[in-house]
């Protein structure tokens, strides 16, 4: 089998896909900016890993030499201003790897999009896609619209705009026609280029056996997820900018990935073409229809088995540097938050609850201000409260929940947040469980604020007549929460 190097393999495509390539016998070799990202990872042993960015031709070398195959798998959704630059740097760098090695083929998820002028991050995506088939390595560019899965954001925000809303005042967007398809073909399409000779190369269009508009698409979940039907007025005034507001509002959606989402629903995004199936022949059993992706979806996150997720792969702000815990601190200002509660039920009593705090669980402490919080975020262009989790029990490395992500998890004793909501200043939540001296567990809590000038010091004042309700609230109803479960 063939040697084959992933850039976004922490990606949600990118993290289905390792599986699927290990699965067929393949040798993998991935690269993160950071090995840590991948501890909880199922697949993190059977791969080689290389640290760093495309950003970096070393890096790209790296990552190239001996591969048969290279997934080009990253992208500019939610990037920064100057995303274009980027994205064209680390194409060329790839590009011009890819061929000083001899790789055999190089195969790139694009997007459909249609004939013209096109949005900044559609644009980027074509030039993409342009840098690594001149290249002079067989370039396979498979384009694909709406992406339906469990965790993927275009589902994710179907479903939410759905759920929330039985009136909804829509973008004139809403009557554009739409090809999904759904991960499991997509994962078909790419896992398969990887076999192909090396006289196929070219740039193809991928999508589902549907053609909808978005709001059938919604009026289709609603279906399938047992709600009523959304009544949805198309409106000509919603501007793609003031639709990406909405958007962001409605969903989990965060401002920054919500408009490049919005920008490539302005057209028809549609197949031109069904030539892909001259090279790849569509999977076993045919094409999965719409609905029943959604049913798929929607049965994977009951069951609390989604692989992965928009929000775990999708980073709102720079990773933070770690916490720091010893001497440091006397030289940066910090205010803490620090609680210790003794408790009759076991650690790992304590540790469920901890481990499945968030999400549909909440947190324990005045829900309405934890709300109206959320959506003072959300007001800010911020995550809010609504990502919620990936699985209803158990976390990992670098999970999200709500708005925090996991930064620290060391299973049955702590656990460590960092806020991505936005707050002028660095923000960590943590929560630890050890065996107390006479039996029962000692839980302990702790609230970091690292402030940001004058604007950080504000706001730490301003909320702090909060906190002895909301933290010493969290802490007695956790620990009670972990003896109820004990009584049971």
């Amino acid at each position: 089998m063939s040697v084959v190097a992933v850039a976004g393999a922490t990606g949600y495509v990118g993290g289905r896909l390792v599986p699927l390539l290990l699965e067929r016998g393949h040798t993998v070799r991935i690269l993160t900016r950071s090995s840590a990202k991948l501890r909880d990872v199922p697949w993190s042993g059977d791969v080689e890993v290389v640290e760093g960015s495309l950003e970096d031709r070393e890096t790209a070398g790296k990552l190239v030499a001996g591969a048969d195959v290279v997934y080009y798998l990253v992208h500019s959704m939610g990037g920064d201003e100057d995303f274009e630059r980027t994205e064209r740097r680390c194409a060329l760098n790839t590009a011009t790897a890819a061929r000083t090695e001899g790789v055999g083929r190089i195969v790139y998820l694009s997007g459909l999009h249609p004939e013209g002028e096109l949005s900044r991050h559609l644009a980027s995506r074509t030039e993409v896609g342009e840098i690594l088939l001149s290249s002079g390595v067989p370039t396979l560019v498979l384009q694909a619209g709406l992406v339906i899965g469990s965790g993927s954001a275009s589902f994710e925000m179907v479903r939410h705009l759905t759920d929330v809303l039985p009136v909804m005042p829509a973008p004139r967007w809403v009557r554009n026609r739409i090809q999904p398809i759904a991960v499991r073909d997509a994962l078909h399409y790419l896992a398969e280029a990887a076999t192909l000779p090396a006289e196929v190369s070219g740039t193809y269009d991928i999508g589902g056996p549907d053609v909808l508009t978005y709001s059938e698409m919604m009026r289709g979940y609603a279906r399938m997820a047992g709600i009523r039907q959304p009544l949805v007025i198309a409106l000509p005034v919603l501007t793609p900018w003031l639709a990406a507001q909405w958007v962001n509002l409605v969903t989990p959606i965060p401002r920054n990935l919500a408009i490049p989402l919005v920008e490539s629903l302005q057209h028809d995004c549609v197949m031109r073409d069904t030539s892909i199936n001259d090279v790849i022949p569509p999977p076993e059993g045919g094409l999965t229809g719409y609905l029943r992706s959604v049913e798929l979806a929607l049965i994977k996150i009951e069951a609390g088995a989604v692989e992965t997720s928009w929000a775990t792969a999708h980073a709102v702000s720079a990773p933070a540097e770690p916490l720091p815990s010893d001497p440091e601190w006397a030289r940066r200002k910090v205010f803490t938050d620090a609680r210790e509660k003794a408790t009759t039920a076991a650690p790992d009593r304590v540790w469920e609850v901890i481990e499945g705090i968030g999400g549909e669980n909440g947190w324990y402490s005045l829900p309405l201000a934890w709300s109206v919080r959320g959506w003072m975020d959300k007001l800010a262009g911020g995550v809010g409260l609504e990502r919620g989790r990936r699985s209803r029990k158990h976390l990992q490395l670098n999970d999200v929940v709500d708005w925090w992500r996991v930064e620290v998890l060391e299973p049955g004793k702590l656990l460590r947040l960092r806020a991505e909501m936005k707050v002028p200043g660095g923000a960590w939540l943590e929560f630890g469980v050890e065996p107390g001296e006479d039996g029962g567990s000692v839980f302990r809590q702790r609230a970091v604020f690292f402030p940001r000038g004058l604007a950080g010091r504000a706001y730490w004042l301003a909320v702090l007549p909060f906190h002895g309700l909301i933290f010493k609230g969290m802490a007695d109803r956790i620990t009670a929460a972990a003896e109820l479960e004990r009584a049971a």
